[in-house]
């Protein structure tokens, strides 16, 4: 019991009686918690108020040959077959080379676009009709000169394993406003050979492992044992789970290891999933311009465009991080023939995808960024 300050005696049914305001106001609190995110207030010294609140990665792994595509070299151009000058060969080792070499330029054809001007190769003539709305950044650029580590310095900061990932660090600090989806979703597709520095590239680090990007499938389950295994049934799988909660928080109690809250954490996202996730992989609501817009009628565009199709059903169901990685463009030769696959994969999807968001309003608040290591 407690006593008033008037010396009246004050018991449980008395206090929670005149307390009821306050803990309402906390249940309240919490319930609006998610909601809260997304009411971001101008941070104090900022020019502009914050407004992303979802952010869609596109990473082009291995590189694509900017010299091809974004980047023309007039001058280049203009030397093209010349000897190089001897400024430029005197430190080279190999006689043959610093006597032989000769200026090569991209046999791509550039050309300004919109009120711009950006300069765009021919490889990219959907990108090129977005001039005017894109941020292209040519300063840019790389002190890794190898795949895996240059991946990592861009996707985690460090070209050191084990650091955690931009998507890590982003749902960290924001959180998630999605109960049934993880707050960093990780989209594969392939031109060929992978990913150089794999999962990597969207680990938690020293996180804990619900940070991690959560890798899903394009087709089938979304994530692979995500369905039950005949003979079992939802009340089955919920009692099991509530089985081995209450083992994990007992040994989390002996042993006070955060990763046991974040298996618990897991295994309870995994279970809303099981409704979720396939709910999210069913395009029969899409209509059939939308599904050409992202080039789900082609079979080149239909991998790269379904998962960017993903990333905007995603971000409308309140994914925080949604990263697409596209690999690969580490083409050593065949550049023409390669690039130009890769290209026309990515080419028409990524801009069905700016589209869309802009055409429902999702683009005010979410960031597509489209990048490559060099």
């Amino acid at each position: 019991m407690f006593r008033r300050s008037n010396h009246s005696i004050l018991n449980r049914r008395s206090l929670l009686a005149s307390s009821c305001y306050g803990l309402g106001a906390m249940a309240l609190g919490s319930l609006s918690a998610a909601e809260n995110i997304r009411d971001t207030a101008a941070i104090s010294g900022a020019h502009f108020p914050p407004r992303v609140r979802n952010i869609i990665f596109l990473f082009m792994s291995g590189g694509p040959s900017h010299l091809d595509l974004f980047d023309p070299k007039p001058q280049l151009t203009r030397q093209h077959g010349e000897p190089v000058s001897a400024s430029l060969t005197k430190t080279l080792a190999d006689p043959v080379i610093r006597g032989s070499a000769k200026y090569m330029a991209s046999p791509r054809t550039f050309k300004r676009c919109g009120q711009s001007g950006i300069e765009f190769s021919d490889y990219l003539p959907y990108t090129s009709q977005l001039a005017d709305e894109i941020c292209l950044i040519r300063s840019a650029y790389s002190d890794q000169s190898n795949h895996d580590p240059a991946q990592l310095l861009l996707n985690c900061g460090t070209p050191l394993f084990g650091n955690p990932s931009f998507g890590s660090w982003v749902v960290y600090g924001l959180g998630s406003e999605s109960r049934d989806l993880p707050g960093y979703v990780v989209l594969l597709s392939n031109s060929g050979k992978g990913v150089d520095a794999g999962s990597s590239l969207w680990s938690s680090g020293f996180m804990p492992s619900n940070y991690r990007g959560v890798t899903f499938r394009s087709s089938g389950d979304p994530i692979l044992y995500l369905s039950n295994p005949p003979g079992v049934t939802d009340r089955i799988q919920k009692s099991r789970l509530d089985l081995i909660k209450s083992l994990d928080q007992l040994h989390h109690q002996q042993v006070a290891d955060p990763e046991i809250e974040s298996r618990i954490s897991a295994y309870e996202l995994a279970f809303r999933m099981q409704h979720s996730a396939p709910e999210l992989l069913d395009f029969r609501d899409e209509s059939e311009s939308t599904q050409r817009m992202y080039g789900l009628d082609q079979e080149i565009t239909r991998s790269f465009g379904t998962n960017c199709l993903l990333a905007r059903r995603m971000v409308e169901r309140g994914v925080r991080f949604i990263q697409l990685f596209h690999s690969t463009w580490d083409d050593h030769n065949y550049l023409n023939k390669n690039l130009k696959t890769n290209c026309d994969m990515t080419d028409l999807p990524t801009v069905g995808l700016i589209r869309d968001l802009k055409q429902r309003g999702l683009l005010d608040d979410t960031l597509v960024i489209w990048a490559g290591e060099f």
